[in-house]
């Protein structure tokens, strides 16, 4: 389950695949098969001489997604049958993360116990390893499976010697043989978030690593406007240049581990920023430089405008949502200040599990929480958050921002089978925070992975979206409307009808004037101080759609000068 044990178990299979035909002649002949937890015959491991294990932990200490009836099956199994597993070994890999406490790797431990109960002799002691660093760990668990293997396997051959006696020298006690747990947990000397591991999936990725916790990535939006093929949706909800946005993150650690998570959880998951930081003054100063190494390499790109790709290399936006939790930056508040003072505007995104950094933090240019599921159950299997108390942690987040004067934003992301119903659960969370927008999005497919079991049957159409929101604000009692859509992104923005003065919507923002009252007036000021008009062609059910008609949009091999 998941890229990490799915790599680990293909290694294992090659190197005994390899030692088998390279020990051929001296009587090894093994039947091999790699097979996935949810294919298993549970009922048929009794007749295998060895069987090995690795394996990650859902949210909660739970079986992954895909080993959950082999969880069922082993666990029933162990309640019914004395000595199941008397004549098969096993050898088991756990892989997981510390900072899921009591629940760390709890699967691993639970099938070795269940295995252990039912007679199970193990060939090696089980290993709970800390994915951070579990590879050199992994390396040692690999050697003495095949080598152990291996030996079993040249005696089993030998008419002259019994194997099960030199079982029972080699493993000596079990009881003298104890699990290993926690080897290859975070290194208190280097300390750094980024371990080596990590910077090499995150840059094959095309994230440019800043030190030693933050990144920046060029969003596909500000290649497309770079060719004057359209915005994002915070060009026609906001009228941000998405040619002179820069996607960042102080820190590339989340609490969460979403369903619908666009960098398929390569990024760490932690309960607070423990590691070493750099300065803000650097993260801003490396943020800008990598961010228009990047913009230089659209350079001769077919399409891009000189004058767009001169203006790019100008930094006004930076977009504090590309992975991670930003706001548990140890810096975050001196971070935004360096920004706000090279007149960068900021979209903040929390995934509200922190409610004191929000209650902490300076204003920002527009702060948005993310709220994925309306009820708690719902909440704990989209997000598969590590906290106990997530529920409490949404909760007292959305508060917390309910109290800020700037603008603020809730973020709805629509997954379908997972929390597009609950119309009325969701009204309850609004009022609550009473945020100036909500804005609903389509979740988009970012591609089959072993973390998630997302495909597009999961994402709703724009219709779709359309219907949730106007249920929505029937169910908020005509303090919202929809005031914008951007069609082409399946994204919609709801806002209070106070943004709605001398009947035209303000969901604009007067970046000059932010920038203004900061410096003037510190927190004293209030999110309608900056808003601006909303042009007509942004407005929801115009004839573009959201979509600027001084863009050429272009869709597979039609070029289309507006609308969608």
């Amino acid at each position: 389950q998941g890229g990490t044990c799915r790599t680990y178990a293909h290694k294992l299979f090659s190197a005994l695949t390899a030692v088998q035909r390279s020990s051929a002649e001296v009587g090894v002949q093994w039947d091999l098969d790699l097979v996935d937890a949810a294919k298993a015959d549970v009922d048929s491991l009794h007749r295998l001489s060895l069987c090995v294990v690795i394996t990650g932990t859902g949210a909660g200490g739970v079986a992954p997604p895909n080993a959950t009836v082999f969880s069922e099956l082993l666990k029933d199994m162990s309640d019914d049958f004395r000595d199941h597993f008397s004549q098969t070994r096993f050898a088991i890999f756990g892989v997981g993360s510390p900072v899921y406490g009591d629940h760390f790797n709890q699967f691993a431990k639970d099938v070795a116990d269940w295995v252990r109960g039912l007679g199970a002799k193990f060939l090696v002691p089980p290993v709970y390893a800390a994915e951070q660093r579990s590879s050199g760990l992994f390396a040692v668990f690999l050697k003495s499976v095949v080598d152990r293997a291996l030996l079993l396997a040249k005696q089993e051959g030998n008419d002259d010697e019994d194997p099960e006696d030199d079982d029972d020298e080699g493993q000596e006690n079990e009881e003298d043989s104890p699990d290993l747990e926690e080897l290859g947990g975070p290194d208190a000397s280097s300390n750094e978030l980024l371990y080596p591991r990590l910077r090499e999936n995150l840059s094959k990725q095309g994230y440019q690593l800043i030190g030693s916790h933050s990144g920046v990535k060029l969003c596909r939006w500000t290649k497309s406007m770079l060719r004057g093929r359209g915005g994002c949706y915070k060009h026609t909800f906001y009228n941000i240049s998405s040619f002179q946005c820069m996607e960042m993150t102080p820190s590339l650690a989340c609490a969460n581990k979403c369903v619908f998570c666009w960098r398929h959880h390569t990024n760490p998951v932690t309960r607070a920023f423990t590691w070493k930081h750099d300065t803000p003054q650097f993260l801003v100063e490396q943020a800008i430089a990598a961010h228009q190494g990047m913009v230089k390499q659209m350079k001769g790109v077919p399409g891009v405008q000189s004058d767009r790709f001169t203006e790019a290399m100008n930094v006004r936006h930076c977009a504090l949502s590309l992975v991670g939790e930003p706001i548990i930056y140890p810096e975050i508040n001196g971070f935004l200040d360096l920004l706000h003072q090279r007149h960068i505007s900021t979209f903040m995104v929390t995934n509200a599990q922190f409610p004191d950094r929000i209650k902490q933090l300076t204003p920002v240019t527009q702060l948005y929480v993310s709220i994925d599921a309306a009820t708690k159950e719902d909440l704990r299997k989209i997000d598969r958050p590590i906290f106990e108390d997530f529920w409490e942690r949404m909760l007292d987040c959305i508060k917390e921002m309910g109290l800020k004067r700037q603008r603020t934003v809730f973020r709805l992301t629509l997954v379908k089978g997972y929390n597009v119903n609950n119309v009325e659960d969701y009204a309850k969370l609004v009022h609550l925070g009473h945020p100036d927008f909500i804005e609903v999005k389509g979740v988009t497919f970012c591609g089959a992975s072993d973390s998630s079991d997302l495909t597009m049957k999961h994402v709703p159409y724009h219709a779709e979206v359309v219907k949730f929101c106007e249920d929505l604000c029937a169910a908020l009692d005509g303090e919202y409307d929809i005031a914008c859509e951007h069609e082409h992104s399946c994204c919609m923005l709801l806002a209070k009808k106070s943004f709605k003065i001398d009947n035209v919507w303000h969901t604009w923002i007067d970046y000059a004037k932010f920038f203004e009252l900061v410096k003037t007036r510190g927190e004293d000021f209030t999110s309608l101080d900056y808003a601006a008009p909303t042009p007509s062609w942004a407005i929801f059910r115009s004839e573009e759609h959201g979509f600027d008609p001084l863009e050429t949009r272009h869709k597979r091999n039609e070029t289309i000068t507006s609308g969608c």
